[in-house]
């Protein structure tokens, strides 16, 4: 059986392979990991879908690979009873019989296109190259009117394309030809090709290849920075009390097997202003030029690791207590430097936290993390000489920068979330911490 590189998730067309497993020859079991493929801003192990030996591997650390490429063969293995399941790839129910006399196809083969609606605004062609799952019918009607399946999108099992698939495929040929052409956008100034500078000219030098990892982050912070209009709204938190409860309750979170740090804090405070200011909690529709405002609260912890900057999504913050949040801020982030966590795990975010406290420095202009409209930077806190009560006393002294997206937030709005996130965190309630 040849194994090809299925799709691993929404997006996740390519990836660079880090880390081989077996070699040539090794005896594998079913779903037993043969690879580990770098896509994006995730790990993804890469099973085998049978039992058998390792025959033939086409690929080797550092490769790229695209959806459809052949990574590795298997001899002497059962295939397994469920062809969608082996893959992670979702069932889809055919709405046409198997013929009998159906050409033999691997299972992973079957896999290889992406499990999308079959039709499009505009026909694609397929992202892998290869041939679609088709029966024997199907593709003899094909060659005989001239139509070319790879264009269409199948909606039975692993991707088949069905008699469904090519009747609706046609109507909207038929659809399509019928309507007025569009008028050709307007020509728009070519971006610069690149210029590679040899550096090496003025001294010694030593390149390194751009991570998937990294060219993810260049990528998105780069569409992030030029689509949005960014401001920047400073100020100050004294955490003096903030402390005070998290000295109080640390051990008997410690006795729970949990790490009370200040971002759970951070992160009941920020939920709590985000009610009071709903369009923080927003997205931009840029398509349908509308606001979108969500019922929900999930927030994106900014994680610093080896590999660069991650942001995984803790989900309903505002149903889960200290203690729960202080479990799952410490799982995910642990499990986010060891990139074990998933693509869903990096999507749904509502509102984002860049916490450097850890690390030093004082206030940085975070950059928005899109689709959202704003994010939270917190800096490290220093003690500092404060007049409280008509008296001069030492607090400790938290640097915050809210940046935000100024076609949909005003700079009047900014200004009160962080007041208010401000009080929020100096009058944070005791019942709120305590288990």
């Amino acid at each position: 059986m040849d194994v090809r590189l299925p799709r691993l998730g929404e997006g996740a067309d390519s990836g660079t392979v880090s880390t081989i497993f077996v070699k040539e020859g090794d005896t594998v079991k079913k779903d037993q990991s043969v690879l580990e493929l770098e896509s994006e801003k995730a790990v993804a192990s890469i099973p085998s879908p049978v039992s058998g030996t390792i025959s033939k591997i086409y690929v080797k650390d550092g490769d790229e690979i695209k959806v459809g490429t052949l990574i590795f063969s298997v001899a002497e293995g059962e295939a397994s009873q469920s062809r969608d399941v082996q893959l992670n790839v979702p069932a889809h129910e055919s709405t046409e019989p198997e013929s009998p006399a159906e050409e033999p196809v691997a299972v992973a083969e079957e896999s290889v296109p992406a499990m999308m609606p079959m039709m499009m605004e505009e026909p694609v062609k397929s992202a892998s190259g290869f041939p679609p799952p088709a029966s024997p019918s199907i593709r003899k009607m094909a060659r005989d009117i001239g139509l070319d399946l790879s264009r269409i999108r199948g909606s039975g099992n692993g991707g088949r394309i069905v008699l469904t698939d090519v009747r609706a495929y046609i109507q909207r040929l038929q659809t399509l030809g019928t309507q007025p052409k569009a008028a050709a956008p307007a020509a728009t100034t070519p971006k610069p090709a690149p210029v590679s500078i040899d550096f090496s000219k003025w001294g010694s030098v030593e390149k390194k290849k751009m991570t998937q990892l990294r060219k993810a982050i260049s990528n998105k912070m780069t569409e992030s920075w030029t689509s949005i209009p960014h401001i920047t709204q400073f100020d100050n938190v004294d955490i003096t009390d903030v402390l005070a409860l998290r000295k109080k309750f640390q051990k008997a979170y410690e006795r729970k097997k949990a790490n009370l740090t200040l971002t759970p804090f951070i992160m009941k405070a920020v939920v709590e202003t985000l009610k009071k200011h709903p369009i923080f909690n927003a997205s931009m529709d840029e398509a349908t030029e509308q606001i979108v405002y969500k019922n929900y609260y999930n927030l994106g912890i900014a994680v610093d690791t080896e590999q660069g900057l991650i942001v995984p999504v803790i989900r309903d913050v505002d149903k889960k207590s200290m203690l729960e949040l202080s479990i799952e801020l410490q799982d995910i982030a642990e499990r986010t430097r060891q990139r074990k966590v998933s693509l869903e795990e990096m999507q749904g975010g509502t509102f984002t936290i860049s916490n450097q406290g850890g690390i030093g420095g004082a206030h940085f202009t975070p950059i928005i993390n899109k689709p959202e409209v704003a994010i939270l930077g917190v800096g490290r806190g220093s003690l500092q000489a404060v007049v409280k009560d008509k008296k001069i006393q030492q607090r400790m002294i938290v640097p915050l920068g809210l940046s935000y997206d100024h076609r949909v937030i005003d700079g009047a709005n900014a200004a009160r979330f962080i007041t208010d996130f401000v009080q929020a965190m100096q009058d944070f309630s005791e019942k709120q911490v305590k288990i």
